[in-house]
């Protein structure tokens, strides 16, 4: 690896003793070459960290820990991961996840010829815990039209592993908000929406793994709740469409509605369920009628 080097791949660590070292020989069987690998370990307990320093001492990644070893979260590890970042170009890829073999080579291409371009970002392949094709997002038909509302709407962007960055729009809209324990990955690409163009590039640029360690009702409550403050962030800073914040708003009651259902708390999610009828009537009849989950 070059001292200085085109692209930065970040990769926050926790607990991944199973699929770390496939994500890191993903970025090391690249076709493009010009790259540093820096992995952050997010305070793990499971045997990864010292599988990692064991990479670290054979020069195959950078390696970082938060003070004491202290568990930060993924935005904590990612920023510290920025902090000693050199390229000229950011790729974030979750322990988890994995690279396609061309992913860099198409995606700094792009950017280089593309100079109005802040940020690109591919196709992902959700596989199952062995590998095993699932689903591609976004699919074929995807176009960018770069408008945030739609972005608002619906995270449709395969990221974090599916883009790559210029350092410099990081410069310009900050870091990943450390407050939030989920729904980061939204808030990111809606600051960088908002200020840069982004693009389209068809064709899977990553694999991202949907296996047994789901998030539980506790996690999908604060996911979504953190979607509620993105939201309101997100009013102060641009100029949203009411009508699109009024959507938002009501997928979001609909998505707390769910998860208070599902606990058994019924009468908090009928609350939630009838603001995200009177907020979108006509979605809320198209999931009555059975067209819409």
């Amino acid at each position: 690896m070059s001292e200085k080097s085109m692209v930065s791949v970040i990769i926050p660590s926790y607990n991944r003793v199973r699929y770390i070292e496939e994500a890191i020989s993903s970025i090391e069987n690249q076709s493009y070459q010009d790259y540093e690998i820096i992995v952050v370990d997010d305070g793990s307990t499971d045997g990864s960290l010292a599988l990692l320093e064991d990479f670290s001492k054979k020069g195959r990644i950078k390696l970082y820990t938060h003070v004491n070893y202290q568990n930060r979260g993924q935005s904590s590890s990612i920023n510290l991961g920025l902090e000693h970042a050199v390229g000229e170009f950011i790729a974030i890829l979750d322990s988890d996840d994995y690279f396609s073999p061309d992913k860099l080579a198409r995606q700094v291409a792009f950017l280089e010829k593309s100079q109005e371009i802040g940020l690109v970002y591919g196709q992902g392949n959700a596989v199952d815990a062995n590998g095993g094709f699932l689903y591609t997002v976004p699919d074929d038909r995807h176009t960018e039209f770069g408008d945030p509302n739609n972005l608002l709407l619906d995270c449709y962007m395969a990221l974090p592993g599916g883009s790559l960055i210029r350092r410099s729009v990081f410069d310009r809209v900050g870091v990943f908000e450390e407050s939030f324990r989920a729904g980061q990955d939204h808030d990111m690409a809606l600051r960088i929406m908002e200020e840069f163009k982004v693009a389209f590039l068809p064709g899977v640029a990553f694999f991202y793994r949907k296996h047994g360690e789901s998030i539980s009702a506790n996690g999908l409550e604060t996911r979504w709740r953190t979607g509620m403050e993105i939201l309101e962030r997100a009013k102060k800073r641009y100029p949203y469409r009411n009508r699109t914040i009024r959507k938002r708003k009501a997928v979001i009651n609909y998505r707390l509605g769910q998860v208070y259902w599902k606990c058994g708390q019924k009468r908090r999610s009928i609350g939630y369920l009838i603001a995200s009828g009177f907020l979108d009537p006509i979605r809320a009849g198209k999931v009555l009628l059975g067209s819409k989950s």
